[in-house]
């Protein structure tokens, strides 16, 4: 069965943000992920994991100015003295936290950019991303997004997102792949996952029901039969539950106990 991490930046809203690790546990996740830590010190997060059992699977590096708008820096010439400061954070984040992923987001094609230009930065400071974070035995990770929910979005296809990592040549570089974001761009979920799980290039997965990004059984995917083709192909990492609840998390999560275990 696969395993599922609660994310802590959509789930639990009705709690503030240190109370959503106890109710994740309560509801019998073993993991969570969110957005970024970087609003709490370190120890007060890893405490909270301690306390309640749970295992930080994931979170992003500092993305730039976020509340105005900005969406990673990776491949922003000119902005790579702040994405390595940025990234050096966030690997000294996951060594308390004792998380082996960070999520490096690529960043909005600013107007009038050559993509070329983008294209070359993006990949120079992931392979110095990767170099600096495979002595801490952390995973480097790239997400593929959709532009409806993020316009002007760098990255947005999967078979790019896995050129990127083919190029770069880290074995610490891996793929986020969103099935969301994914049948939003792309469509035929089911195929990309035979595709690409096993090629072991796909370091995290993560859900939500679309188009909506409400609880994955409501929408256009069969969240249920995608899953037993998760397990199928052998897929041993964790999949984020990265939605929206439509109503009470704890209440919405009817499909997680009929169909699936949080835990390993």
């Amino acid at each position: 069965m696969p395993r599922f991490a609660a994310n802590l930046s959509m789930l639990y809203n009705e709690h503030d943000f240190l109370d959503r690790f106890a109710a994740a546990a309560r509801d019998g996740f073993k993991a969570v992920e969110y957005l970024f830590p970087y609003a709490f010190e370190a120890h007060t997060l890893a405490q909270r994991l301690s306390d309640y059992g749970l295992e930080q699977v994931l979170f992003n590096a500092p993305p730039g100015n976020w509340d105005g708008g900005e969406r990673g820096l990776a491949c922003l010439p000119g902005r790579e003295e702040e994405f390595r400061e940025g990234l050096l954070r966030a690997l000294d984040y996951a060594g308390v936290l004792g998380c082996p992923r960070v999520h490096v987001m690529a960043g909005l094609i600013p107007a009038g950019a050559e993509r070329s230009a983008l294209r070359a930065t993006y990949l120079a400071n992931l392979a110095w991303a990767a170099e600096q974070a495979a002595p801490r035995s952390v995973n480097v990770l790239i997400e593929p997004i959709n532009t409806r929910d993020i316009p002007g979005f760098f990255l947005n296809r999967q078979a790019e997102a896995h050129a990127i990592v083919a190029e770069v040549g880290a074995p610490n570089l891996l793929v986020q792949m969103d099935l969301y974001h994914l049948q939003i761009v792309e469509g035929d979920v089911t195929m990309a996952l035979r595709k690409y799980l096993p090629t072991g290039k796909v370091g995290h997965l993560q859900i939500a029901g679309v188009p909506m990004r409400h609880e994955p059984d409501l929408g256009e995917l069969n969240h249920d039969y995608l899953f037993s083709v998760i397990d199928e192909l052998g897929f041993k990492g964790w999949i984020g539950c990265e939605y929206r609840p439509k109503g009470g998390t704890s209440e919405g999560l009817g499909w997680l106990r009929q169909n699936a275990k949080p835990t390993a």
